[in-house]
């Protein structure tokens, strides 16, 4: 996302969007961890299996002038297995780590400078909601090689490449803000559109990227 060579062939760095986020990794309380994603007012909290008990678990909230606030002030009134996962990151005393920062958007009106081609969160970084960041760079490194493999010279197969990519990345980034308006609705409204259309919203946020990229 902090692409020097983004920096220095486009002169543009990554965009705040007035969002913070921290991330940690814990054990989890259960014996069967979750996938799970939970809202409050201005915030949410994210947890992902990860395997052998341990639970990856990401939340934000906005930017406020000075320090962020602690976990438990940010998460106060969250119900279980928060509090729990906050008990379980204070045990662990100073090796567990906390990984603190804005976030931030990259968007781009081309990916490319001569042979120079950008993948990835250098290239395209979105809110982090729909959780594909890593997904979309790695689906990249396959259709550069591919287009590579396939074109008779660079230009053409960098170019064969953002063609065949933007359409998908788009998506994501379109959805991505999507999501993040549906969760800042006035709290009554929002859980009423999540409660009757949540499911239906998921699926037809992923459903196009299912297909081959």
């Amino acid at each position: 996302m902090h692409s020097t060579v983004r920096r220095l062939l486009f002169d543009l760095s990554a965009r705040p969007v007035g969002q913070h986020a921290r991330r940690f990794v814990v054990s989890w309380p259960d014996a069967e961890p979750v996938w799970a994603a939970r809202l409050g007012r201005g915030t949410s909290f994210l947890t992902i299996p990860i395997g052998d008990g341990q639970v990856y678990c990401y939340c934000d909230g906005p930017v406020v002038a000075g320090p962020p606030p602690p976990l438990r002030t940010l998460l106060d009134g969250y119900a279980e297995p928060v509090p729990t996962l906050l008990d379980a990151l204070e045990a662990a005393g100073p090796g567990a780590k906390v990984h603190s920062g804005p976030i931030e958007e990259v968007a781009l009106a081309s990916w490319s400078s001569g042979p120079v081609v950008l993948i990835g969160d250098a290239a395209y970084a979105t809110l982090p909601n729909m959780a594909e960041g890593a997904a979309m760079a790695l689906e990249d490194a396959i259709v550069l090689a591919e287009s590579l493999d396939s074109a008779d010279t660079t230009g053409t197969a960098v170019h064969a490449f953002e063609a065949r990519r933007r359409p998908r990345t788009d998506w994501v980034l379109t959805k991505t803000h999507h999501r993040d308006r549906t969760r800042t609705l006035p709290t009554g409204i929002r859980n009423l559109v999540l409660r009757l259309n949540g499911t239906r919203i998921y699926r037809a946020h992923y459903k196009p990227l299912r297909a081959r990229p």
